[in-house]
């Protein structure tokens, strides 16, 4: 499904990794590990193609992304470590136009229901919501995101209590389930089983 064909990257005149290779299949999880600054969150970027690499190429279902352009975009959720939100709108409105520019136009319904399901105030502006709040508003996607086979996430548990942490978790056991795949960052302790590539180190199988 998706390929990292001998990645590698430099920022700011600096190799963050090279030679990085990995093949995730339908149904499988990726954690990405590694100390601040090896390159997590910009290896993602890469994956979903914000940020080109300095070598190597990135695959999907056999074909390079690059090449493919929006029909890659559409097949995919990126969800950065910092909830991409606006302060004036409020949740739902939100969530409606993410998913609609991501090419995934939902109801009114649908979004209210993945609102409620992270117990998030719909009509509440953005700037009144604690951080909490806010980072649950941007995962909200997530439930209105099921049929996209690829979710790439940095830190979704960032700023989450113990239970909202759990419901993320579940929402990405059930994608795996339904035979999406997950590529993910973090550093909170975490319950879901996955496959982990150290960048700062050997990936272990």
């Amino acid at each position: 499904m998706l390929e990292a064909a001998d990645l590698e990257c430099a920022r700011g005149g600096r190799i963050l990794f090279r030679g990085l290779s990995f093949a995730l299949k339908q149904g499988e999880l990726l954690r990405i590990a590694g100390d601040n600054g090896r390159g997590k969150t910009s290896l993602l970027r890469i994956l979903c193609g914000l940020l080109a690499p300095s070598g190597g190429e990135v695959r999907w279902k056999g074909s390079p992304t690059r090449s493919l352009g929006e029909d890659y975009a559409q097949q995919l959720v990126y969800l950065g470590h910092a909830p991409a939100v606006k302060d004036e709108l409020t949740p739902a409105e939100n969530l409606s136009i993410a998913c609609r520019l991501a090419g995934n136009p939902c109801s009114q319904s649908e979004v209210s229901a993945a609102l409620r399901c992270l117990a998030v105030p719909e009509a509440a502006l953005v700037k009144t919501l604690s951080q909490g709040q806010r980072r649950r508003a941007a995962l909200a996607r997530l439930v209105v995101s099921q049929a996209i086979p690829l979710w790439l996430l940095d830190e979704p548990l960032a700023a989450l209590d113990a239970p909202a942490a759990r419901l993320i978790e579940g929402l990405v056991e059930q994608h795996i389930a339904r035979g999406g795949a997950v590529v993910y960052t973090t550093h909170q302790d975490s319950r879901l089983a996955a496959r982990t590539i150290q960048l700062d180190g050997a990936a272990d199988a």
